[in-house]
């Protein structure tokens, strides 16, 4: 049997949903933070922070976000300078506009502003080529907190370890 004519066959099927790369994730907020709401907004970047982010040059330890004037704005990222910039390379830690819809805003401003509520970014990933930042409404954690959490981390760990070495023999 011969194979089918070209003008037959089928062209291979895309892959279902969008791709989606984390670039960078911010490892302190769930520590610092209970997470109580998501959300995934864009950024108004530069040319040069588009190629220095998806190099993988960017620190959130210290970004929050904040609404001024009906818009969200993302504070003290630090995006380094592109290495093959020139003299129109950007400023590393320039506030930079989140882009959500206005009512999305007007919720996150309104939660935001509670006592102990806070908006932190916790990644920026690539999706489907466009940068976006996953934003969370936390409430910040007391010290007691952050050592039960880090006791029951502790306490699954130990389980697991033991479950692999009762497997083990």
């Amino acid at each position: 049997m011969s194979p089918a004519p070209a003008a037959t066959r089928k062209p291979p099927a895309k892959p279902a949903g969008p791709r989606i790369r984390t670039l960078v994730t911010n490892r302190q907020a769930p520590h610092e933070y209970h997470i109580l709401e998501t959300v995934e907004a864009g950024i108004a970047l530069h040319g040069t922070e588009v190629k220095s982010i998806r190099a993988g040059n960017v620190n959130l330890r210290d970004a929050y976000a904040r609404a001024e004037n009906g818009e969200i704005w993302l504070w003290n990222a630090h995006i380094a300078p592109w290495d093959q910039g020139n003299r129109w390379n950007h400023e590393p830690r320039r506030p930079r506009k989140l882009l959500l819809h206005t009512r999305e805003i007007g919720r996150l401003q309104a939660k935001g502003s509670e006592s102990g509520n806070t908006l932190v970014p916790l990644r920026i990933y690539d999706k489907n080529g466009k940068i976006k930042v996953e934003l969370a409404l936390g409430k910040g954690k007391r010290q007691w907190d952050k050592r039960v959490a880090i006791a029951e981390r502790e306490s699954k760990r130990e389980i697991q370890r033991a479950i692999k070495e009762a497997f083990a023999r």
